[in-house]
């Protein structure tokens, strides 16, 4: 990992639990936080029956009129209606204004509100059926605290993290993966908190120094970001501080997703043994063992056992580290084979089991086939990248039979909770 050159799986034969393994990797008016609602209605994915094979693999949609949608769309350019992500669906609609502010997606003939904060904030594109009373929409349901929107610059900030967030819930739909809220589970449902950092002003208003840091983070279900993660300054600032070759906004949200899934898959289950066998035990002091590797840094051979360095801080931030890598590959392999792409001659593979591919035909997909994708994806896009003078879209070497491991227990992990089983 963090190698200068391309990223790659070394080309020697790696054995896992099979006779083979190769590839080559490759956007309130309060002083303080603003409160948004916490209840939460149309947060679970839709059922597999709701669900036509290969729509949930769609990163491009098309508008009535035919022009291309891509999913961060609120109009179509070309026709210029409105449009809108139907999480019921899965699916981005144009609409056609209705009735008593309502609106007509033309996808499914199905009547629909806009979001809360699609109408009034332009920061959500994604829609509410009729049917159902809450203002908010899937996503926004989920942001319990938002950033102080007296500041202009946080209503930018603001769109980024949504935008984050839905990108990842995305994700976790597509692959059928519980998303419980906080009103269905008060005590350990899913929630965002977008907090700042609080300043100590002077005399005059000026900052003098920060009174209470912001650490992004898990805790029962909660997932807090510091909103600084979205302004690509301080971001980028911090990322040479801490010496990363990778730091960005959706990785934020995909790791802490790591440490929710842990507690709801993994923590308390028949899984929890095979877990350990593989990441180590969990019950070692988590507060000590983050200290030992903020003063000593890893283990000179943490390329051969972990897919960053930090994973080797302890088995939480393993497991959240490997499941971050494992949400980048999926989401990155679904949108290449949405656009067709063909590497060296090897179609990409959808990254879900059965997904229907091209012409009809429905093939399964193993890690295997997965991970050979990927390798050979991610050396192409490094390439491209510096085609045109920037860093490599996937700064990381995986090499390390350890690491290949962890990757496929979190795939058959997902697989198994989602009801998809892959062929050995």
């Amino acid at each position: 990992m963090y190698a200068n050159d391309a990223a790659y799986i070394a080309p020697a034969k790696l054995k896992l639990d099979r006779d083979r393994y190769s590839g080559r990797v490759t956007d309130s008016a309060t002083s303080g936080e603003a409160k948004a609602p916490s209840a939460c209605i149309c947060t679970s994915p839709p059922a597999a029956d709701q669900i036509e094979p290969g729509d949930a693999c769609l990163k491009t949609f098309s508008c009535y009129c035919g022009n291309s949608l891509h999913f961060e769309n609120s109009r179509c350019l070309a026709c210029e209606r409105a449009v809108g992500f139907l999480p019921d669906e899965q699916h981005l609609s144009a609409l056609e204004p209705a009735n008593n502010g309502q609106w007509r997606a033309l996808f499914n003939d199905r009547g629909y509100r806009q979001c809360q904060n699609y109408s009034e904030y332009a920061v959500c594109n994604w829609m509410v059926p009729s049917d159902q009373q809450q203002t908010f929409c899937a996503s926004c349901e989920l942001s319990h605290v938002i950033p102080n929107l007296t500041s202009p610059q946080n209503i930018t900030l603001w769109h980024r993290l949504e935008l984050a967030k839905r990108r990842l819930l995305y994700t976790l739909y597509s692959l059928r993966l519980p998303v419980v809220s906080r009103a269905q589970d008060p005590h350990q449902g899913l929630g965002f908190e977008f907090l700042e950092d609080q300043p100590i002003r002077g005399e005059f208003g000026n900052e003098l120094s920060v009174k209470n840091w912001v650490m992004s983070g898990h805790n029962a279900g909660i997932i807090t970001i510091n909103v600084l993660e979205a302004d690509h300054g301080p971001r980028e600032e911090m990322r040479e501080k801490m010496n990363e070759r990778y730091r960005t906004l959706l990785g934020h949200f995909r790791h802490e997703s790591g440490h929710y899934y842990w507690e709801r898959l993994i923590n308390g289950t028949s899984r929890i043994d095979s877990f350990r066998e593989i990441f180590g035990d969990e019950r070692r002091d988590y507060q000590h063992a983050l200290q030992v590797y903020y003063e000593q840094g890893p283990p000179s051979f943490w390329q051969e056992i972990c897919i960053s360095a930090y994973s080797t801080a302890h088995p939480w931030e393993d497991w959240a580290e490997t499941w971050t890598h494992y949400l980048h590959m999926v989401d990155t392999l679904e949108t290449a084979h949405d656009f067709g792409f063909s590497i060296a001659g090897h179609y990409v593979s959808p990254p879900q089991p059965d997904m229907q591919m091209a012409h009809g035909y429905v093939r399964p997909t193993t890690f295997d086939e997965l991970f050979d994708d990927w390798g050979r994806l991610t050396v192409a896009l490094n390439a491209l990248n510096r085609s045109m003078g920037l860093e490599d879209a996937y700064p990381f070497v995986v090499s390390g039979l350890q690491t290949l491991q962890k990757l496929q227990y979190v795939h058959d992990v997902i697989n198994e909770v989602s009801g998809q089983t892959s062929p050995n």
